[in-house]
């Protein structure tokens, strides 16, 4: 029975450690799943020198697909250091080009954006990260 008892404890950390990885790639196959992705347009429908919406909210984590609409070019730049990464000087000129960029983690607050060539025309916006 003693030695019984030695095996099972000698491979208690191996079925410990498995159980805890089956654990961990649960909340991590998950995680992607509560994340969402919103799309903002780069110019209205209409043809206006907006962002569509040009007020929105996201969650941490999520993503946002910048699509070029009309009037090219566009761009979104975010002057705020905390969200400045979120950027994308780069202008797109087609109809349908798009570029996303990833809401970080452990940020949250209003930050402004504008499109660089537009600003003047008031291509402004504010994004809420929650």
């Amino acid at each position: 029975m003693n030695n019984l008892t030695n095996k099972i404890f000698k491979q208690f950390p191996l079925f410990l450690s498995i159980i805890l990885l089956i654990i961990w790639s649960f909340f991590i196959s998950i995680s992607p799943v509560l994340a969402d992705t919103f799309i903002v347009k780069m110019g209205t429908d209409s043809g206006a020198l907006k962002f569509q919406p040009s007020e929105f909210t996201v969650q941490q984590g999520d993503t946002i697909k910048w699509v070029n609409n009309r009037l090219a070019p566009h761009n979104v730049i975010f002057n705020d250091p905390k969200v400045k990464g979120m950027s994308h000087p780069q202008l797109l000129f087609a109809p349908g080009d798009f570029f996303e960029t990833f809401v970080p983690q452990d940020i949250s607050g209003e930050f402004d954006f504008y499109c660089q060539p537009h600003r003047g025309a008031g291509m402004v916006g504010t994004m809420t990260i929650q």
